[in-house]
């Protein structure tokens, strides 16, 4: 991470600082994987599923932005694919392998446990660590009635980086999708994809210099 200069980071840890909810885990009726490039989330959620955290495992997830550009194989299947190997049982799993974003993984799961006459009353949600908050923010606007927590690899900023995500993403490339997914913790909301989030000022001053530094290939495109 050296050819990162150091005030680059400190930025990009008050962002990741941010993401991150820190929930403490309860048991739920379901655990929804909302899926994308990084497979350590998988692995993750299936650990959380052998140590009966709940009896329910949903992969939800096809291709995205990123992954269309990575894979031919819907997120969803490759990471049911890492829980069967991991010990999970198929009986206990749902896949959903449509979706393309956030608000899909939960639309269309909700469909599919429609579909399966199944309703959850609480789900864990399982994200990447920098995606926490914007994917709480999204299920609570989009199945409001439902309980819901979430969780990630507990792993550091540095740890992260180094060697936790995607192996075809740059530390570059991870910062530059943090600075993306404030601007929609900002912006989202008014579009209502998102209930509001509050940005302390720190924050959005660590994103705006980070913009300025030209963190800027993940912003929404006007």
């Amino acid at each position: 991470m050296a050819q990162i200069p150091a005030s680059i980071h400190n930025l990009a840890k008050i962002l990741w600082n941010y993401h991150r909810l820190d929930q403490p885990l309860e048991p739920a009726d379901a655990i929804l994987v909302l899926c994308s490039y990084d497979k350590r989330v998988a692995e993750r959620a299936a650990q959380l599923w052998l140590d009966g955290w709940a009896p329910l495992l949903i992969f939800s997830g096809g291709l995205g932005v990123i992954t269309r550009a990575l894979w031919s194989e819907p997120e969803a299947d490759q990471f049911a694919q890492i829980a069967l190997n991991m010990g999970v049982p198929a009986e206990a799993i749902l896949i959903e392998n449509q979706s393309t974003n956030t608000g899909e993984n939960v639309i269309f799961t909700r469909q599919l446990l429609a579909e399966r006459n199944l309703d959850p009353a609480s789900f864990l949600l399982i994200q990447k660590p920098y995606m926490e908050r914007r994917s709480y923010a999204t299920f609570r606007k989009v199945w409001p009635e439902k309980l819901a927590r979430v969780t990630s690899p507990q792993v550091s900023y540095e740890e992260y980086l180094h060697s936790y995500s995607n192996p075809d993403l740059s530390p570059e490339q991870i910062i530059h999708i943090m600075v993306g997914d404030l601007q929609r913790i900002r912006e989202y909301p008014e579009k209502g994809f998102q209930i509001p989030q509050e940005i302390p000022q720190e924050v959005w001053e660590a994103y705006k210099t980070l913009v300025n530094a030209g963190y800027n290939q993940h912003l929404i495109k006007e």
